[in-house]
């Protein structure tokens, strides 16, 4: 594991505050959409875009950029606050979130938003995707890396662990997994409809280098994903909060995929804006 100098975390916290505030705001204005997954994840994918991602918002489609596939697709309201955040188009856009014609669907589409690199939402087919990336980059001789971010109930997914072979097969030391461990998925807790544990210890049978992490704390999320194995894929489990920074959402499976009134999108703002 290579060792360097921490990355900063002055103003991750502010920024993911905002755009908390953006995931409350644009799903409510949608009438639907998915905010417990979207907040339990928005600090990782902050850090990711703004601390260690080499990309270019000017220019999606730089050869030489990282790339990011958001498996869990249906929590794409926080990458879409961080792309707008980022640059990569205007953060008016995030009020037209699953409106007809939008280019921001329900679901991540690559053929419509810069930015995107997998169309994702059919659960358990994005480390696949990712792994295929990651693959051809290494042929191809680039030092470009592929992250995946999975959720924790999708990792109960059979295609998901073919891909868990495959990646220490070919030595995809350029491919890393980020599993949200929010122990919620649309029909309960994980740990009740199929429990994935012992986690750690399974990808670390499957010859990853596995590492457990809180998934709020800047620090440890920094820390994990800016050192990379040379030689094994990386797998972070981030254990987080579902519906983190809105009390009544916090833990709360009903709020996996149900879009707050207005009173309550207030409600939520406020606590947000004054944690």
């Amino acid at each position: 594991m290579a060792s360097q100098t921490p990355l900063p975390s002055d103003g991750l916290p502010e920024l993911s505050r905002k755009l908390r505030v953006d995931i409350i705001r644009m799903i409510e204005a949608a009438g639907s959409g998915h905010p417990g997954g979207s907040l339990s994840v928005i600090d990782i994918l902050a850090a990711l875009y703004t601390r260690i991602l080499r990309h270019r918002p000017s220019e999606p489609d730089w050869p030489d950029r990282d790339r990011v596939v958001l498996s869990k697709g249906h929590a794409c309201p926080a990458l879409y606050a961080v792309l707008a955040h980022c640059g990569y188009f205007p953060a008016e856009k995030l009020s037209t979130l699953r409106k007809l014609e939008s280019p921001l669907q329900g679901h991540p589409d690559r053929l419509r938003l810069p930015g995107i690199e997998a169309s994702t939402g059919s659960l358990g087919q994005g480390l696949s995707i990712a792994l295929g990336m990651a693959l051809a980059l290494k042929l191809d001789k680039k030092d470009c890396r592929v992250w995946c971010v999975c959720g924790d109930g999708e990792m109960q997914e059979g295609q998901v662990w073919e891909a868990l072979m495959a990646a220490p097969k070919f030595g995809l030391g350029n491919l890393t997994l980020i599993v949200d461990r929010n122990n919620g998925q649309i029909d309960g807790r994980v740990s009740d409809i199929m429990d994935i544990e012992p986690l750690s210890g399974k990808l670390s049978a499957f010859g990853w280098d596995a590492r457990t992490i809180d998934g709020h704390d800047f620090g440890q999320i920094l820390a994990a994903l800016s050192s990379p194995h040379p030689l094994k894929p990386l797998a972070v489990i981030a254990k987080t909060l579902k519906g983190k920074g809105v009390s009544f959402m916090e833990g709360v499976i009903d709020w996996h995929g149900k879009a707050p009134s207005k009173e309550e999108a207030e409600r939520a703002v406020q606590e947000i804006l004054h944690a």
